[in-house]
């Protein structure tokens, strides 16, 4: 993009991601203020709504997504301290510098990829210890039927309520309620911004009591309505939200890894 345009968008993250900025003016609306970084390796939380941000300027940014239950493992990182923060990777053990340097100038985006991918088997071959498994029976069903209520997330887990309350709190920085509300607005959100499977519509509107209900969740969470999320040019977020669908159908089995999505 030309150096004095800014693009207006927004980040929904469920989990904790690293994002490495190589280029660009960045500004993000974080629980703590306003942030402002360029290039940098940074640690952003889960988010609990979406967290408006800007980018000036042409940019390059690559991701690595932590899946709930394995930040304090391979971080030691607790969600629910970086709800909707962004911090310095150096507040998760990680030195930017450390990160920058696996990031050759020049080189192609699968070589970045790749070397990211080793950096990470490092981490993990140093994790301390594994990720509880009931988190991540919660995320599947998160992305299964987050039209469940905590009990009966519970009763299909065979975990007391009060047991996943409190493992999903911990892994996810937000209780159960919450993470699956949030799952419901981003399935919604997926179909409205055209990157869901269209076979789905019917059965995500029906995760709502009425189109009221839609409605206030979807202003309590994005901070606008449907009709004007749809009208809203939001590519960061969007791309971020077909991530989030190809990452949810493979989990389900609908698709194989890298497989053509039913949107393309």
């Amino acid at each position: 993009m030309p150096a004095d345009h800014t693009l207006h968008c927004g980040l929904f993250g469920e989990t904790g991601a690293i994002r490495i900025q190589l280029s660009g003016a960045w500004r993000a609306q974080t629980r703590d203020g306003i942030a402002r970084y360029g290039n940098n390796a940074l640690f952003f939380g889960p988010d609990s709504r979406l967290m408006p941000i800007s980018v000036t300027g042409g940019f390059t940014s690559l991701g690595i997504v932590v899946r709930p239950g394995a930040c304090m493992p391979l971080l030691g990182a607790r969600p629910h301290e970086f709800l909707d923060r962004v911090r310095p990777t150096e507040d998760v053990g990680l030195a930017s510098e450390r990160i920058l340097a696996h990031l050759e100038r020049g080189a192609t985006p699968e070589e970045w990829l790749l070397s990211l991918e080793r950096m990470i088997r490092g981490l993990v071959a140093d994790a301390r210890g594994e990720p509880d498994p009931l988190s991540a029976r919660f995320e599947e069903i998160t992305y299964r039927d987050p039209a469940m209520t905590v009990a009966q997330a519970a009763r299909a887990i065979g975990v007391e309520r009060r047991r996943l309350e409190r493992v999903v709190s911990r892994d996810f920085g937000l209780p159960p309620k919450q993470v699956l509300k949030r799952a419901r607005a981003l399935d919604m959100a997926s179909y409205l911004r055209g990157v869901a499977d269209d076979e789905e519509a019917e059965a995500l509107a029906l995760r709502y009591y009425d189109e009221s209900h839609l409605i206030h969740e979807f202003d309590e969470l994005f901070g606008m309505s449907p009709r004007q999320f749809t009208a809203r040019a939001l590519p960061i977020l969007t791309l971020t939200l077909e991530a989030r669908q190809a990452r949810r159908l493979e989990l389900l089995g609908r698709i194989k890894p890298g497989a053509l999505r039913p949107w393309q």
